[in-house]
């Protein structure tokens, strides 16, 4: 093997090329799978005016094909042998990943590195996929819920670019060029800007050896600059309106929240446990929990005000957003929804929080992390997504955090984040389904 530094945390060994590359590789003998991630550290986050919604549609074409392996090849192959392949792109992150039988790995692994450098980027395909996009587009513009929280995220923030859809702008969609497509690619989807997260059955010394074969003669490219302009705090609140076809009313309300490495981060995932249920932070969902212990679920669900209600927030390198969000029972208004949410979060603020109340909250939480780390595909997940915002000792350390979370910890990050004056109401009012307003 080539003289390269190598790092051990626990089951977890960790390199980085010459050419820039990480490699973080996890043994688990358990089943005669392996799940393989390739991570490259460019979302919406990092796109200009004019070309917002670009780094998704690269995501796309990176399906479409290399002179090695066209189109329906890749597709055809990896179904063939019994394996799943997706993508996906987020804020700060794209990612890619396949998970094989282990004897069929080496597929994935030469099918990632030959992508990486020699995506065609056919002008029919690029033309074929604005079509494909902008028609997605349409769809998520007849949700009601797309809508409404499209609405509140770009209200939350003036200048950071978290405020547009990770699909992007139609107008930009309809002006991108091949050109523009291709840059893009070359600029971010390189080895240094690029990370491999690989789970399972293998042997971790040859499994290293072979991706220095595959990847250690394509060039680093440019280095990204990631700064982005940094967003004032809210001083008053917001509110914005969604009007739509449909029956439905729905409340979404959505408070700044603090990047993953912000410590305030734990207390605010056991606030969110205890105030709406558990949520997970893994794309990939989780199971097990239930919300109906939650006090805004006995609040609003159990008094008939809501039909449900759910909350969250996502791990990102930029504060981005609490939310809570509402479906509004039929014949009730979104405004006693509203007025009993602020009850709760005052009381939250305000009143004792029984420690049973506490530790139950916190057990709910870290089952839900759990349900979302224990296969090999979602060890793999982790491997890689935790390396995008802070590194992998973010994940292995989350459920000893949250457990180490107070009443006090509890009460002042209610206080500090949950303010009426940092937060944005969203509300999107149905006008019936044959479009006359109710």
């Amino acid at each position: 093997m080539e003289s390269i530094q190598i790092t051990t945390m626990g089951p977890v060994i960790r390199t980085t090329l010459p050419n820039g590359l990480q490699i973080l590789l996890k043994e688990i003998h358990t089943v005669p799978l392996i799940s393989h991630w390739v991570w490259y550290r460019v979302g919406s986050r990092d796109e200009i005016p004019g070309q917002r919604g670009i780094s998704h549609w690269v995501e796309h074409m990176l399906f479409k094909g290399t002179p090695e392996y066209p189109a329906r090849l890749m597709d055809r192959v990896i179904s063939r042998e019994g394996g799943v392949w997706n993508a996906f792109t987020y804020l700060d992150w794209t990612t890619f990943f396949e998970t094989m039988p282990a004897d069929k790995i080496d597929i994935a692994l030469r099918l990632e590195a030959d992508r990486m450098q020699n995506t065609s980027f056919d002008p029919l395909e690029v033309e074929s996929e604005r079509t494909v996009i902008l028609s997605e587009m349409e769809g998520k513009e007849n949700d009601p819920l797309q809508r409404l929280g499209d609405a509140v995220q770009q209200a939350s923030f003036d200048i950071h670019p978290y405020r547009h859809p990770v699909i992007g702008e139609k107008s930009d969609l309809k002006i991108i060029s091949r050109e523009d497509l291709y840059q893009h690619y070359r600029r971010h989807y390189h080895p240094g800007n690029a990370l491999i997260g690989i789970a399972g059955d293998f042997q971790a010394e040859r499994m290293l050896e072979r991706l220095i074969e595959l990847y250690r003669d394509i060039p680093i490219g440019p280095e990204a600059d990631r700064s982005v302009a940094r967003e004032g705090p809210l001083t008053a609140e917001r509110r914005v309106e969604v009007r739509g076809p449909g029956s439905t009313t729905y409340l979404e309300v959505a408070y700044r929240a603090p990047t993953a490495v912000n410590p305030d981060f734990f207390p605010l995932a056991v606030l969110d446990s205890l105030l709406s249920g558990p949520m997970s932070l893994n794309m990939f969902g989780g199971g097990g929990t239930s919300h109906k212990t939650s006090r805004l679920y006995r609040a609003l669900v159990e008094t008939e005000l809501s039909v449900s209600v759910y909350g969250g927030m996502q791990a990102t390198i930029d504060p981005f957003l609490y939310h809570i969000g509402c479906t509004i029972t039929p014949g009730r208004k979104y405004e006693e929804t509203l007025a009993v949410l602020d009850d709760e979060i005052k009381r939250l603020q305000d009143e004792f929080v029984k420690p049973e109340d506490i530790q139950r909250a916190i057990k709910q939480a870290r089952a839900m992390f759990a349900y979302g780390s224990e296969n090999i595909t979602n060890q793999a997940f982790w491997l890689g997504y935790a390396e995008v915002f802070a590194t992998y000792s973010w994940f292995t350390t989350y459920m000893d955090r949250l457990q180490a979370v107070t009443r006090e910890d509890i009460q002042r990050v209610a206080r500090d984040y949950l303010r009426p004056e940092q937060r944005v109401v969203g509300v999107y009012l149905p006008t019936g389904s044959n479009g006359s307003e109710q």
